[in-house]
């Protein structure tokens, strides 16, 4: 059994400030509660959107569930071109690796679920994309 809080793992290296061209500090931080190294076939992660900015981001290598616990924002499909309301109670799922781009109007805090897991070590590539990384540090 596990039991890990959000306060022993903030400043470790599984405390994930997203990587931003534009912003020194990044768009988002994340909180990794749950990683590939766990081999439970999922990661698990609290993540907060910072209020003001757009990240655009593309799971191509990934299955992403989003549930939404507090804030507002948008969601943009860049696929279909449609946009979605975020605010508590939503749940989205990138299950077709769509390109997108989160709009937080304000701090947007949500739980996320990715398959494959992430190992904690990937960073989004020019096209959001994060790599399909192994826990022995190779890509797949």
């Amino acid at each position: 059994m596990i039991v890990r809080t959000l306060e022993e793992i903030a400043g470790t290296d599984r405390d994930v400030v997203g990587n931003d061209r534009d912003r020194a500090q990044g768009t988002w931080r994340s909180l990794r509660l749950v990683l590939a190294k766990e081999k439970v076939g999922f990661s698990l992660h609290d993540t907060v959107l910072y209020a003001g900015t757009k990240t655009s981001m593309w799971y191509a290598n990934h299955i992403e569930a989003v549930y939404v616990i507090d804030g507002e924002g948008e969601l943009i499909d860049h696929d279909n071109g449609e946009s979605h309301r975020l605010a508590p109670g939503t749940m989205y799922l990138l299950d077709g690796h769509e390109k997108h781009t989160l709009h937080a109007h304000t701090d947007l805090r949500t739980v996320c679920v990715f398959n494959p897991p992430v190992t904690g070590r990937e960073v989004h590539d020019a096209d959001g994309v994060y790599p399909l990384l192994t826990e022995t540090g190779e890509e797949s």
